[in-house]
């Protein structure tokens, strides 16, 4: 019968200790995630009802804008800098990310500490709306042409700032007007200031490159989606199926007799630098068509 050596049943249990030793690091390691997952969840809890606490004793206070930033010798924190560190979560992780405990750690402050110059959620958001439509604003220089020339720079403008920001679209809605969004509805009349039209009819114009914008600016946030996640084979295979039926004649003359690479053909058409400016340019060809003819 075969006998280990001395040697050999000495590493043997060597190993042995180790194995059992890495099993009790592996159980104490289990145990402390279990318990930070806890802690976490208390934290949450707790946080949320401050938040709710928050919100109950702001319910009368008069909106942020209506509100001094508060004042020291040596503010530690600006509005500013809070809805910039928001952003800057957002812009990385997507907006669900953020929060006041994230935004107070990221400026190195307690989340006690930023509800002195932010009351609750609702006004970061309000912060951070605020401080994408600053990147919307265009020099007032740009707004002297005629009004062609300003309403696409601030068209421009504007979709460069959602595209900077594609978040936006998960909360639009939430954050309240702010002083940028005043400054930017003021440029948008200035720019249709000379035209021969009432002011329901400037804003109607407005509106109309407002919604191509946006509308815009929300497909291509769809489309980086699809891009990344990419066709299932399944909705391929449905395509080809169907244009193989010769039901769609038109579909198939359009992406042709291999659904794939019709599909990959519209997709490098979309991504194409230059489709923006493109409908603008139609847009406003359209809208200047309608205008009051001078003489």
């Amino acid at each position: 019968m075969y006998e280990m050596s001395p040697a050999r049943k000495k590493d043997a249990r060597a190993r042995q200790r180790m194995a059992r030793a890495q099993e009790r690091m592996d159980r104490a390691q289990e145990r402390m995630d279990e318990e930070l997952r806890r802690a976490q969840e208390q934290m949450d809890r707790a946080q949320g009802r401050v938040d709710e606490a928050h919100d109950e004793v702001d319910a009368t206070r008069p909106m942020i804008w209506m509100r001094e930033e508060p004042s020291s010798r040596r503010p530690t924190h600006t509005r500013a800098e809070i809805a910039a560190a928001a952003i800057e979560i957002a812009d990385a992780e997507g907006f669900d990310a953020v929060s006041m405990r994230r935004v107070a750690a990221k400026l190195g402050a307690g989340t006690m500490t930023l509800y002195h110059y932010v009351a609750n959620k609702d006004e970061l958001v309000t912060l951070m709306f605020d401080a994408v439509m600053a990147e919307v604003l265009v020099p007032e220089e740009a707004l002297a042409g005629d009004w062609r020339a300003a309403m696409a720079r601030i068209a421009l403008s504007s979709r460069e700032a959602f595209r900077n920001h594609r978040w936006i679209f998960d909360r639009m809605g939430d954050g309240r007007p702010g002083p940028n969004a005043m400054r930017h509805f003021e440029q948008s009349l200035q720019a249709v200031s000379t035209l021969d039209l009432s002011p329901q009819e400037r804003f109607e114009l407005i509106s109309l490159v407002d919604d191509y914008v946006f509308g815009y600016a929300l497909r291509e946030v769809q489309e980086l989606e699809e891009h990344r996640r990419g066709w299932p084979p399944e909705v391929l295979e449905y395509f080809q199926r169907e244009i193989d039926t010769g039901d769609y004649p038109l579909i198939r003359g359009f992406l042709g007799d291999d659904a794939d690479a019709g599909v990959e053909r519209v997709v490098d058409h979309l991504a194409k630098e230059g489709r923006f400016e493109r409908g603008l340019t139609r847009l406003l060809d359209g809208i200047e068509a309608g205008l009051p003819k001078t003489s």
